[in-house]
């Protein structure tokens, strides 16, 4: 509820609803919707985390890279409805001052971090760089495949990166 309509517009009600469970078993749980959304982040925390050590088994940095661009427009229906989750979170949460907006940005730079880590290994001075320029075209590409609704775009930029990727070895 809180990716598919915001974390403003969904209340704890929605959510209760969409569970299918009493409003009373999400308060329980969650006093707040700021609680709910630390929830969430840290759901998001351990998702890029479990994906991370599944990317981690590929036999080469480049290899791994190109796994990640995979998995990312894998979803490239549900990217061309609602943009990224993470990406759509932060915007979010980056017109707060909180510890919320400060928490769900350190997703994101985990990731760019991992990458970093992955374009060094392919022996890359610019490795931060690159990183970034990744990082920043998926999440350029969800925005824009939500915008248009076109999860053709979202395929087409995966396949422009994994040929990218493929030219800096």
């Amino acid at each position: 509820m809180l990716y598919e309509q915001g974390v403003e517009k969904a209340t704890l009600a929605d959510i209760a609803a969409a569970a299918d469970v009493p409003l009373g078993n999400v308060y329980y749980y969650f006093k707040t919707k700021d609680a709910l959304v630390a929830a969430v982040i840290e759901s998001y925390r351990r998702s890029y985390h479990e994906l991370s050590a599944e990317l981690d088994q590929q036999q080469d940095p480049a290899s791994r890279l190109k796994a990640l661009v995979r998995a990312l427009t894998a979803r490239r229906d549900q990217l061309a409805s609602f943009g990224c989750p993470i990406g759509s979170l932060n915007s979010e949460l980056d017109k707060r001052e909180d510890e919320l907006r400060a928490d769900a940005g350190t997703i994101l730079a985990g990731v760019i971090d991992w990458a970093e880590v992955q374009f060094r290994a392919m022996g890359r001075d610019d490795a931060r760089e690159l990183a970034v320029a990744l990082i920043a075209s998926y999440e350029g590409i969800a925005l824009l495949g939500a915008t248009l609704r076109d999860p053709g775009l979202i395929s087409a930029e995966g396949a422009r990166l994994e040929r990218w990727i493929d030219s800096l070895r």
